[in-house]
Order: structure tokens, then C-alpha cells, then sequence
């Protein structure tokens, strides 16, 4: 598989988990005595996880019209933006001040107990963040080999005008 094709895939991978992450329970919380739990989506706990994966694929788009050095310095800034969606993942867990903030009917004064447990998204905020760390240390390092957004529409540098004004006689398109 062409490695433009393979960070295609993987920047696309992460955009999905990453914005999959946003919809599903992040914390749930039981605050006990009989009163209903409470589930915290991805989005309402963190806002970071959409925002790095957009930041990311906008910049693999702007790569595929950059010149090597350009692709190298986006696919650097496309591994940090994966490496601050892994610590997000792994270090966004929010404390009983932060979820009684967020929903007062948790708060110590009205419930006697507060029971916590992670929900599915952080590891899927895990798995994008690592399909987006992986899409930018492939763009780095395969970079030269890319093929130039304009390259097929160049004519041959070698070719004189008239040995063009020939392949036109001859039926030829001389920028192919």
C-alpha cells in the first residue's frame, strides 16, 4: 500500500474514533440512595479529542499540496497533535469537584456517595490518537517519496519547443 494511501487511511481512522469518542459515555456516576446515574459524554467532559482530530486532518489535507519539507514539518505537527490525543485519553479523568460543576445534583451536600466508572470512550480516544500519532511519524518519514500535486500536469523539462510543436503534429499531447 502507497504510504500516501496508508496516512489517508489513518488519518481518516482517527478522525472517526477520535470523533466517536465525543458521543460515548465517558465517566458514568452513581451518586447512591436509590437517585439515577448520570453518564458524561466525551464532548461534555473534554472538547480536545474533536479538536485535535480536525486539527489533524486538515493538516494531512494541506500536505498532499506541500513540498517535502513542508509534508516533513506537518507530519511532526500531525504526531504531536496525535500525542496530545493519547495524554487526553489517558490523563482526562475528571474529579468529584469537576462533575458536581458540571451537575450540581452530584455535589457532596446532596449526594451521600459517589461512585465513578470509565465508559468506552477514552479508549476509543486512546485508539485515534494513536492512528493520528502513527499518520504523522509515516508522513515524516516517507515524505520524499510522495508524488508532487502538480507533477502530472508538468511537461518535460528536457523537451524543446519545437520538438513539442511536433508531438502536436504527430497527434501527441507533449504534457503527458
Amino acid at each position: 500500500m502507497r504510504s500516501q494511501r496508508l496516512v489517508d487511511l489513518l488519518a481518516l481512522a482517527a478522525l472517526a474514533l477520535l470523533g466517536l469518542s465525543a458521543y460515548l459515555t465517558w465517566v458514568s456516576v452513581d451518586p447512591g440512595n436509590g437517585r439515577p446515574g448520570v453518564d458524561f459524554s466525551g464532548y461534555t467532559i473534554t472538547k480536545a479529542p474533536v479538536t485535535l482530530a480536525l486539527a489533524g486532518v486538515v493538516a494531512i489535507v494541506v500536505t498532499k499540496l506541500a513540498g517535502t519539507t513542508l509534508r516533513r514539518i506537518l507530519g511532526g505537527l500531525v504526531t504531536l497533535l496525535g500525542v496530545g490525543a493519547i495524554g487526553v485519553a489517558l490523563g482526562v479523568r475528571p474529579g468529584d469537584a469537576e462533575l458536581s460543576r458540571l451537575r450540581p445534583e452530584l455535589s457532596d451536600v446532596v449526594a451521600d456517595h459517589v461512585t465513578q466508572s470509565l465508559g468506552p470512550a477514552p479508549w476509543f480516544a486512546l485508539a485515534g490518537g494513536l492512528a493520528l500519532a502513527t499518520a504523522g511519524l509515516v508522513t515524516v518519514l516517507t515524505a520524499h517519496r510522495w508524488r508532487r500535486a502538480t507533477a502530472r500536469y508538468e511537461r518535460d523539462p528536457a523537451a524543446t519547443p519545437a520538438d513539442q510543436w511536433k508531438a502536436i503534429d504527430a497527434g501527441e499531447d507533449p504534457t503527458l
